[in-house]
């Protein structure tokens, strides 16, 4: 069966939470659980690595502000990742070029991380910290979800990863104002920052 369906989920979740991807389809293969698993990602050490790395993005995804920081640092991470299991993944199953299979995978995860990243900045212009909690939760929650499910049935998770997608476009084009308040407000904080050490360094 063609791998293209588990290479569209894939790096859809993976512009998501890349991290959550990689331990998910790793551990899927190191217990058996499928045999469609590179060995590449069940790799201990890359198994360690990519559990901690989930570990410290499950709480900087959830505080207000650091969240849209980290999603700047993984505006380059998440799509390699994206593009980096596609090609594993094709090239396991060989039914898909691994070129092909990494554009693929690194396209959607940079369309899926620029619908989160700027969810997040929708979501900071709210003064309260609960809904950063509520939204991290329910995405970590919808990626191992669909991987999950794209294990055992990939063109059902694909069509679903496809509708999300095209959803979260549709609302991201919705939020444009309360992302521009946002960066607005974002502005106005570092202004503040700055006028403030002009106005607390000694004189010379």
């Amino acid at each position: 069966m063609s791998v293209l369906p588990l290479v569209f989920t894939s790096g859809w979740a993976s512009g998501v939470n890349a991290y959550a991807v990689v331990l998910l389809l790793g551990v899927f293969g190191a217990t058996g659980l499928s045999d469609d698993i590179p060995q590449t990602l069940q790799r201990p050490e890359v198994l360690v690595a990519a559990g901690i790395l989930f570990l410290c993005e499950a709480v900087a995804d959830k505080i207000p502000y650091v969240d849209s920081a980290w999603d700047s640092v993984h505006t380059v991470v998440r799509p390699l990742a994206g593009a980096w299991v596609g090609a594993l993944l094709a090239g396991q199953s060989g039914s898909l070029s691994d070129v092909a299979a990494g554009l693929l995978g690194g396209s959607t995860a940079l369309a899926s991380h620029t619908v989160k990243a700027g969810a997040r900045m929708a979501v900071n212009a709210s003064p309260e910290p609960f809904s950063n909690v509520i939204v991290s939760l329910a995405e970590d929650l919808g990626v191992g979800g669909i991987v999950t499910f794209a294990m055992f049935h990939p063109g059902a998770a694909a069509i679903i990863a496809g509708a999300l997608l095209l959803a979260g476009l549709t609302v991201l084009f919705f939020l444009v104002s309360r992302i521009r308040r946002f960066l607005r407000r974002r502005a106005q904080r570092r202004e503040e920052r700055r006028l403030t050490a002009r106005t607390e360094s000694p004189p010379w």
